[in-house]
Protein backbone atom coordinates (compact mmCIF):
# COMPACT_ATOMS: atom_id res chain seq x y z
CA UNK A 1 0.00 0.00 0.00
CA UNK A 2 1.37 3.17 -0.84
CA UNK A 3 1.85 5.90 1.44
CA UNK A 4 -1.37 8.08 0.10
CA UNK A 5 -3.38 5.29 -0.22
CA UNK A 6 -2.54 4.57 3.40
CA UNK A 7 -3.54 8.24 4.34
CA UNK A 8 -6.81 7.73 3.14
CA UNK A 9 -7.79 4.89 4.50
CA UNK A 10 -6.62 6.01 8.17
CA UNK A 11 -8.70 9.67 6.91
CA UNK A 12 -12.03 7.37 6.46
CA UNK A 13 -11.58 4.92 9.29
CA UNK A 14 -11.35 7.69 11.98
CA UNK A 15 -14.10 9.20 10.30
CA UNK A 16 -16.10 6.53 10.64
CA UNK A 17 -14.97 5.70 14.10
CA UNK A 18 -15.85 9.57 15.10
CA UNK A 19 -19.26 8.98 13.30
CA UNK A 20 -19.99 6.23 15.70
CA UNK A 21 -18.93 8.07 18.54
CA UNK A 22 -21.42 11.12 17.47
CA UNK A 23 -24.00 8.42 16.43
CA UNK A 24 -24.74 6.79 20.17
CA UNK A 25 -23.90 10.24 21.42
CA UNK A 26 -26.70 11.74 20.47
CA UNK A 27 -29.30 8.26 21.66
CA UNK A 28 -31.06 7.42 24.85
CA UNK A 29 -28.95 5.02 26.69
CA UNK A 30 -31.36 4.43 29.20
CA UNK A 31 -35.51 3.94 30.68
CA UNK A 32 -35.90 4.51 34.18
CA UNK A 33 -39.52 3.89 35.58
CA UNK A 34 -40.97 5.20 38.49
CA UNK A 35 -44.28 3.63 38.83
CA UNK A 36 -46.10 4.89 35.82
CA UNK A 37 -43.66 7.37 34.53
CA UNK A 38 -40.91 6.92 32.34
CA UNK A 39 -37.94 8.56 32.57
CA UNK A 40 -35.38 8.45 29.25
CA UNK A 41 -32.14 8.95 30.04
CA UNK A 42 -29.59 10.29 27.32
CA UNK A 43 -25.68 10.04 26.69
CA UNK A 44 -25.94 13.27 26.67
CA UNK A 45 -26.43 12.92 30.69
CA UNK A 46 -24.49 9.89 31.56
CA UNK A 47 -21.70 10.32 28.85
CA UNK A 48 -21.46 13.79 28.24
CA UNK A 49 -17.80 13.69 27.12
CA UNK A 50 -18.73 11.75 23.97
CA UNK A 51 -19.74 14.88 22.31
CA UNK A 52 -16.67 16.98 22.40
CA UNK A 53 -14.12 13.82 21.99
CA UNK A 54 -15.89 12.76 18.63
CA UNK A 55 -15.68 16.81 17.23
CA UNK A 56 -12.29 17.41 18.38
CA UNK A 57 -11.28 13.80 16.77
CA UNK A 58 -12.90 15.31 13.83
CA UNK A 59 -10.86 17.83 13.72
CA UNK A 60 -7.81 15.89 14.31
CA UNK A 61 -7.91 14.37 11.01
CA UNK A 62 -8.37 17.43 9.05
CA UNK A 63 -5.28 18.85 11.32
CA UNK A 64 -3.36 15.57 10.07
CA UNK A 65 -3.82 16.80 6.51
CA UNK A 66 -2.77 20.32 6.68
CA UNK A 67 0.36 19.26 9.08
CA UNK A 68 3.39 17.37 8.88
CA UNK A 69 6.09 15.92 10.67
CA UNK A 70 6.54 16.70 14.59
CA UNK A 71 3.09 18.60 14.16
CA UNK A 72 0.95 15.36 12.99
CA UNK A 73 2.60 13.38 15.77
CA UNK A 74 1.33 15.48 17.86
CA UNK A 75 -2.13 15.50 16.67
CA UNK A 76 -2.33 11.93 16.61
CA UNK A 77 -1.34 12.02 20.31
CA UNK A 78 -4.22 14.03 20.89
CA UNK A 79 -6.79 12.42 18.52
CA UNK A 80 -5.70 8.85 20.77
CA UNK A 81 -6.04 10.51 24.11
CA UNK A 82 -9.86 11.71 22.73
CA UNK A 83 -10.46 7.76 21.60
CA UNK A 84 -9.15 6.97 24.88
CA UNK A 85 -11.30 9.18 26.72
CA UNK A 86 -14.70 8.47 24.47
CA UNK A 87 -14.07 4.74 25.86
CA UNK A 88 -14.02 5.79 29.58
CA UNK A 89 -17.12 7.90 29.06
CA UNK A 90 -18.80 4.95 27.15
CA UNK A 91 -17.93 2.53 29.82
CA UNK A 92 -19.16 4.89 33.33
CA UNK A 93 -22.13 6.18 30.81
CA UNK A 94 -23.40 2.26 30.57
CA UNK A 95 -23.74 1.94 34.55
CA UNK A 96 -27.72 1.42 35.56
CA UNK A 97 -26.63 3.36 38.85
CA UNK A 98 -25.76 6.55 36.93
CA UNK A 99 -28.80 6.41 34.90
CA UNK A 100 -31.00 6.05 38.12
CA UNK A 101 -29.35 9.00 39.51
CA UNK A 102 -30.02 10.88 36.78
CA UNK A 103 -33.19 9.76 36.17
CA UNK A 104 -33.91 10.46 40.09
CA UNK A 105 -33.24 14.45 39.39
CA UNK A 106 -34.94 15.13 36.24
CA UNK A 107 -37.83 12.79 37.37
CA UNK A 108 -40.65 15.39 39.75
CA UNK A 109 -41.78 13.71 42.68
CA UNK A 110 -38.59 10.59 42.09
CA UNK A 111 -35.80 12.75 43.94
CA UNK A 112 -34.75 10.16 46.87
CA UNK A 113 -35.64 7.41 45.40
CA UNK A 114 -33.44 4.30 44.43
CA UNK A 115 -35.97 1.49 43.00
CA UNK A 116 -36.75 2.93 39.61
CA UNK A 117 -36.81 -0.01 37.17
CA UNK A 118 -33.98 0.67 34.54
CA UNK A 119 -34.32 -0.48 30.98
CA UNK A 120 -31.10 -0.05 29.49
CA UNK A 121 -30.25 -0.12 25.43
CA UNK A 122 -26.95 -1.95 25.62
CA UNK A 123 -26.12 -1.51 21.93
CA UNK A 124 -25.35 2.30 22.35
CA UNK A 125 -22.84 1.99 24.58
CA UNK A 126 -20.66 -0.53 22.95
CA UNK A 127 -21.41 1.73 19.79
CA UNK A 128 -19.69 4.13 21.70
CA UNK A 129 -16.85 2.59 22.79
CA UNK A 130 -16.33 0.82 19.58
CA UNK A 131 -15.53 4.30 17.98
CA UNK A 132 -13.65 4.85 21.07
CA UNK A 133 -11.36 2.04 20.37
CA UNK A 134 -10.78 3.11 16.42
CA UNK A 135 -10.02 6.63 17.57
CA UNK A 136 -7.41 5.47 19.91
CA UNK A 137 -5.78 3.21 17.47
CA UNK A 138 -6.21 5.53 14.89
CA UNK A 139 -4.50 8.22 16.55
CA UNK A 140 -1.69 5.94 17.54
CA UNK A 141 -0.93 4.66 13.81
CA UNK A 142 -1.27 8.49 13.47
CA UNK A 143 1.55 9.20 15.66
CA UNK A 144 3.81 6.47 15.25
CA UNK A 145 3.93 6.04 11.17
CA UNK A 146 2.58 9.68 10.38
CA UNK A 147 5.82 11.21 9.27
CA UNK A 148 6.07 9.02 6.21
CA UNK A 149 2.53 10.26 4.99
CA UNK A 150 2.54 12.88 2.19
CA UNK A 151 0.90 16.39 3.13
CA UNK A 152 -1.41 18.51 1.34
CA UNK A 153 1.43 20.86 0.47
CA UNK A 154 3.68 18.25 -1.11
CA UNK A 155 0.66 17.89 -3.88
CA UNK A 156 0.65 22.04 -4.90
CA UNK A 157 4.96 21.67 -4.94
CA UNK A 158 4.51 18.73 -7.51
CA UNK A 159 1.65 21.02 -9.35
CA UNK A 160 4.23 23.76 -9.52
CA UNK A 161 7.08 22.10 -10.36
CA UNK A 162 5.49 20.44 -12.69
CA UNK A 163 3.89 23.45 -14.61
CA UNK A 164 7.64 25.54 -14.13
CA UNK A 165 9.17 22.54 -16.08
CA UNK A 166 6.60 22.53 -19.20
CA UNK A 167 7.00 25.92 -19.48
CA UNK A 168 10.68 25.81 -19.49
CA UNK A 169 10.10 23.10 -21.89
CA UNK A 170 7.93 24.95 -23.95
CA UNK A 171 10.44 27.94 -24.18
CA UNK A 172 13.30 25.67 -25.41
CA UNK A 173 11.14 23.67 -28.00
CA UNK A 174 9.60 27.30 -29.77
CA UNK A 175 13.85 28.20 -29.85
CA UNK A 176 14.85 25.45 -31.74
CA UNK A 177 11.79 25.96 -34.21
CA UNK A 178 12.75 29.11 -34.82
CA UNK A 179 16.47 27.97 -35.25
CA UNK A 180 14.77 25.43 -37.94
CA UNK A 181 12.73 27.92 -39.89
CA UNK A 182 16.21 29.62 -40.50
CA UNK A 183 15.39 32.52 -38.26
CA UNK A 184 17.60 34.02 -35.71
CA UNK A 185 15.92 34.16 -32.30
CA UNK A 186 17.82 36.53 -30.85
CA UNK A 187 16.67 39.13 -32.90
CA UNK A 188 13.86 41.37 -31.52
CA UNK A 189 10.68 39.88 -33.59
CA UNK A 190 9.43 43.86 -33.49
CA UNK A 191 12.08 44.52 -35.44
CA UNK A 192 12.03 44.13 -38.95
CA UNK A 193 14.97 41.90 -40.63
CA UNK A 194 14.91 44.19 -44.01
CA UNK A 195 17.82 46.17 -43.97
CA UNK A 196 16.02 48.77 -46.09
CA UNK A 197 12.83 48.50 -44.18
CA UNK A 198 12.04 52.14 -42.34
CA UNK A 199 12.94 52.57 -39.01
CA UNK A 200 16.31 50.74 -39.42
CA UNK A 201 19.35 52.95 -39.15
CA UNK A 202 20.02 52.04 -43.08
CA UNK A 203 16.52 52.35 -44.08
CA UNK A 204 14.30 55.20 -46.20
CA UNK A 205 13.61 58.12 -44.51
CA UNK A 206 16.48 58.16 -41.96
CA UNK A 207 18.55 61.59 -42.25
CA UNK A 208 22.22 60.96 -43.48
CA UNK A 209 24.90 62.58 -41.41
CA UNK A 210 25.90 66.04 -43.89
Amino acid sequence: MTAARALWTWVAVCAAGAGLVLLASGRDWFTVTYGARAVPVAAADVAPALGPAAWASLAAVVAVLATRGVWRRIVGGVMAVCGAGAVAAAWAGSRPAAAVAVAAEQATGAAGQTGGLVAAVPAWPVVAGVGGLVLLAGGVVAAVRGGGWPGMSDRYERSGGAGRAAARGTGERALWDAIDRGADPTVDPETPDDPGAPGRPDGPGTPRPS
